[in-house]
């Protein structure tokens, strides 16, 4: 991972994020925040030069289908453009962290698409090259409230011990706390949890203004 280094401070990460969307915007501000290098990559090559220069602090424009810049690579997209946008891009992904922060929602929100006993983030991992590692991550966190700024828990899954800690390094560059909870074979629980949290805004809460967490106990 490529990285710059201060006495004291994080390790900090070279960043692609392919999508424009809210999220993909909010995750780039705060990865600038954090001091990271950001590249947006979108089908609209001038859209994406007007949200870099948006952004501002550096961020740059990269183009679709060529070599992510980013040692990390979080995929801000639809669910369904996942696995074809990875397949797309083929060994570009080669060595590359591949962050899917999607979730597979039926169009009710009260459930997955996905097949029993998978997730988004694994098809993608089966789509990517061998050398690239797919870590689930942002899934459970609400765009709006990531760009409140509060401090946050990000449940992340995944297989490869590195490529978690790369992505950890990453969350915790952002001012948030990222929680493991296994390897890729949770990301399918972690998709789970979106539907849940779907669930809560329309029932328990009332609204979206919310985060889930962990409560260690002393």
């Amino acid at each position: 991972m490529k990285s710059n280094k201060g006495v004291g401070a994080l390790t900090m990460s070279n960043i692609s994020i392919i999508g424009l969307g809210q999220m993909a915007r909010v995750l780039a501000a705060r990865a600038l925040a954090g001091a990271n290098a950001v590249e947006v990559i979108g089908r609209d090559a001038a859209k994406a030069a007007d949200v870099a220069g948006a952004l501002g602090h550096g961020a740059s424009a990269g183009t679709a289908g060529a070599a992510p810049a980013g040692d990390i690579v979080i995929l801000a997209v639809p669910h369904g453009s996942a696995v074809p946008l990875v397949s797309q891009y083929g060994d570009a992904l080669a060595g590359k962290v591949v962050v899917d922060i999607t979730n597979p929602f039926n169009p009710s929100a009260t459930g997955v698409v996905t097949p029993d006993g998978t997730s988004v983030a694994q098809e993608v991992a089966q789509a990517a090259p061998e050398s690239a590692h797919v870590v689930k991550a942002f899934n459970t966190v609400f765009g709006h409230v990531l760009a409140q700024g509060r401090p946050l828990d990000v449940f992340i899954a995944g297989d490869d011990v590195q490529a978690k800690a790369s992505t950890a390094a990453f969350i915790e560059s952002i001012g948030l706390r990222p929680m493991d909870t296994g390897d890729l074979k949770m990301a399918q629980w972690l998709e789970g949890a979106g539907v849940l949290m779907m669930g809560l805004g329309r029932h328990g809460v009332g609204n979206y203004n919310f985060s889930l967490g962990v409560d260690i106990a002393d």
